[in-house]
Protein backbone atom coordinates (compact mmCIF):
# COMPACT_ATOMS: atom_id res chain seq x y z
CA UNK A 1 0.00 0.00 0.00
CA UNK A 2 2.86 2.57 0.99
CA UNK A 3 4.95 1.68 -2.39
CA UNK A 4 1.26 1.96 -4.22
CA UNK A 5 1.01 5.56 -2.43
CA UNK A 6 4.70 6.89 -3.53
CA UNK A 7 4.21 5.75 -6.87
CA UNK A 8 1.23 7.82 -6.81
CA UNK A 9 2.95 11.08 -5.32
CA UNK A 10 5.87 10.93 -7.75
CA UNK A 11 3.55 10.75 -10.48
CA UNK A 12 1.89 13.69 -9.37
CA UNK A 13 5.56 15.74 -9.01
CA UNK A 14 5.88 15.03 -12.00
CA UNK A 15 2.55 16.39 -13.46
CA UNK A 16 2.56 18.96 -11.28
CA UNK A 17 6.69 20.08 -13.35
CA UNK A 18 5.99 18.61 -17.17
CA UNK A 19 2.90 19.63 -17.87
CA UNK A 20 2.04 23.52 -16.90
CA UNK A 21 5.52 24.15 -19.47
CA UNK A 22 3.48 21.85 -21.94
CA UNK A 23 0.45 23.73 -21.91
CA UNK A 24 2.13 26.70 -22.27
CA UNK A 25 3.53 26.43 -25.06
CA UNK A 26 0.77 24.60 -26.17
CA UNK A 27 1.83 21.00 -27.25
CA UNK A 28 -1.04 19.22 -27.31
CA UNK A 29 0.36 16.26 -28.64
CA UNK A 30 3.40 15.99 -26.57
CA UNK A 31 1.18 16.22 -23.69
CA UNK A 32 -1.09 13.25 -24.83
CA UNK A 33 1.85 11.14 -25.65
CA UNK A 34 2.98 12.26 -22.53
CA UNK A 35 0.18 11.35 -20.14
CA UNK A 36 -0.28 8.18 -21.75
CA UNK A 37 3.54 7.19 -21.17
CA UNK A 38 3.03 8.41 -17.85
CA UNK A 39 -0.51 6.36 -17.13
CA UNK A 40 1.98 3.23 -18.64
CA UNK A 41 4.27 3.54 -16.09
CA UNK A 42 2.26 4.24 -13.24
CA UNK A 43 -0.12 1.26 -14.18
CA UNK A 44 3.31 -1.17 -14.62
CA UNK A 45 4.41 0.57 -11.42
CA UNK A 46 1.58 -0.24 -9.18
CA UNK A 47 1.15 -3.73 -11.11
CA UNK A 48 4.82 -4.47 -9.87
CA UNK A 49 4.49 -3.50 -6.75
CA UNK A 50 1.19 -5.34 -5.67
CA UNK A 51 3.43 -8.02 -6.80
CA UNK A 52 1.79 -9.22 -10.24
CA UNK A 53 4.31 -10.43 -12.84
CA UNK A 54 5.38 -8.19 -15.82
CA UNK A 55 5.65 -9.77 -18.73
CA UNK A 56 9.30 -9.21 -20.21
CA UNK A 57 9.35 -7.85 -23.97
CA UNK A 58 12.29 -10.41 -24.81
CA UNK A 59 9.70 -13.16 -24.17
CA UNK A 60 7.36 -11.46 -27.10
CA UNK A 61 10.30 -11.33 -29.60
CA UNK A 62 11.74 -14.93 -28.77
CA UNK A 63 8.03 -16.09 -29.77
CA UNK A 64 7.75 -14.02 -32.91
CA UNK A 65 11.48 -14.56 -33.84
CA UNK A 66 12.73 -18.73 -32.56
CA UNK A 67 10.38 -20.39 -35.77
CA UNK A 68 12.10 -18.52 -37.84
CA UNK A 69 15.27 -18.93 -36.36
CA UNK A 70 14.71 -22.57 -36.57
CA UNK A 71 13.76 -22.33 -40.38
CA UNK A 72 17.09 -20.88 -40.58
CA UNK A 73 19.27 -23.12 -39.56
CA UNK A 74 17.57 -26.58 -40.97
Amino acid sequence: MLKSVGILLVAAIILFIEVPSLLEKKYKKELIVFSMLLAIGVGLGMAHSMGKSIPNPNDLLTFIFKPLHDALIR
